[in-house]
């Protein structure tokens, strides 16, 4: 595994992340993958080899142990790895999209232009439908994987004994699985952290909305003291021209007529 490339990419998740992201994040590195990597191979390694079954007919064991192994636990667990932790990657490459689009812009149009975005990692617009949908994606595919290990191992986790009457099996065969206990405990404890990244995604889901919803409230009520300081004069006549508007003129007139006898009469000249 190259772990350059991969705290490359947990860097860049970490960055754009929320708090509750964050935490997720680390759940998931420290409590699942690295525990997956280091403990599960040893623990499932030996599994289809040392399961036993208390009977020599030739292709019993193989049956029985595709029924009650149908999926490798392993590899199970992988599978759910890879679909949680890829819309998270799925947040960096939009936002580096987002810089190389910025880029090409100033590239076009010079350094002093109007950026395309204020910050290219801040959630809004397509980012913000971006992350808000890798959350709910990530809820469904734990709840998925979740609900998949109790339907196919059937809540049982685990029995020291099983029994098995698949065909070519001539009876009831009694078969033993190798260290149940160990299995369970480490099964136990991945459905406990599946449940805890579950309620850190919705509480980060009800986080990101509430404060976007916040954000367009306090958006709206700046808007409307801007608007209740604005003052409107509306002409009491209904019509366009009133004394507000009234031509300069017509002012000069009605001020003649106020002063009456103050006014000089007009005179004029006989020319001979």
């Amino acid at each position: 595994m190259n772990w350059a490339f991969l705290e490359g990419l947990l860097s860049g998740v970490n960055k754009y992340s929320t708090a509750f992201g964050r935490i997720w994040l680390a759940i998931v590195f420290i409590f699942r993958l690295l525990v997956f990597l280091v403990a599960c191979e040893k623990v499932w390694g030996d599994e289809q080899k040392d399961f036993d079954c208390n009977t020599r007919q030739p292709g019993c064991h193989n049956v029985c142990y595709d029924h009650f192994f149908p999926i490798s636990y392993t590899r199970l667990w992988a599978l759910q790895l890879i679909f949680v932790t890829c819309p998270s990657l799925l947040v960096t490459l939009h936002v580096s999209y987002r810089e190389e689009r910025e880029r090409k812009h100033r590239l076009k149009h010079g350094e002093n232009c109007t950026p395309l975005y204020d910050n290219t990692g801040k959630k809004r617009g397509g980012l913000w439908w971006t992350y808000f949908l890798s959350l709910l994606f990530k809820m469904v595919v734990d709840g998925v994987f979740v609900f998949l290990l109790f339907y196919i191992y059937e809540a049982t986790f685990f029995p020291p004994l099983v029994k098995c009457n698949e065909e070519p099996c001539p009876n009831m065969v009694d078969c033993y699985i190798a260290r149940p206990t160990e299995k369970k405990i480490f099964t136990i404890f991945m459905v406990v952290t599946s449940f805890v990244c579950i309620f850190l995604t919705f509480c980060e889901v009800f986080y990101l909305c509430g404060k976007r919803l916040s954000e367009c409230c306090k958006g709206g009520r700046s808007s409307a003291r801007q608007n209740s300081f604005m003052m409107v004069r509306t002409p009491l006549t209904g019509k366009e021209n009133t004394a507000y508007n009234e031509p300069a003129l017509d002012k000069a007139k009605i001020a003649d007529r106020g002063n009456g006898e103050a006014s000089a009469p007009a005179y004029s000249k006989a020319v001979s």
